[in-house]
């Protein structure tokens, strides 16, 4: 399976979008499903406050972990870091029309109401899927784009974080 059949695989089971985002490049990262699942379980439905998509913060999970930092006296790690993020929150919104879960769903699912509007127009159905597709094809496109950029890793890592 590709990164976006992988991600709808988990999406179309129950999980959130953070989760199913992970989770399609949990390879990629260096952890296992089970970790990604575990990590983005608490990221979906915009933190179940309809704030940032689950799809984005997922895809930021997972540049965080191929572009993060851990040492924060290496300003280019930080800056490269920032600038992924920057890439994945414009994009995400260009495509999306915005990166907030409410208002990608034009309704305020923090509320119980606004749950029960989503799901009986299949806001869940019909929007969120695609909103996954997105985060995955931006984070592919990020991806490449930084590979591109970046030399090739030498193999060493800066080490545990104390």
């Amino acid at each position: 399976m590709d990164h976006k059949e992988k991600a709808l695989w988990y999406f179309n089971r129950r999980f959130h979008c953070s989760q199913a985002v992970l989770a399609a490049f949990a390879d990629d990262c260096g952890i296992t499903e089970h970790q990604a699942l575990m990590l983005g379980s608490c990221f979906g439905s915009g933190m179940r406050k309809g704030e940032v998509c689950g799809a984005c913060t997922g895809a930021l999970m997972v540049l965080g972990l191929l572009y993060g930092y851990d040492d924060p006296a290496v300003s280019k790690d930080k800056g490269r870091a920032d600038e992924v993020n920057d890439m994945m929150m414009e994009r995400f919104s260009e495509r999306c029309g915005s990166y907030l879960c409410n208002v990608i769903l034009d309704c305020d699912i923090s509320t119980s109401e606004g749950v029960k509007h989503a799901r009986d127009n299949r806001l869940f159905t019909e929007i969120c899927p695609k909103a996954v597709e997105t985060a995955v094809d931006i984070l592919e496109n990020i991806i490449e784009e930084m590979d591109d950029r970046l030399p090739p890793d030498d193999g060493m890592d800066s080490g545990p974080v104390p």
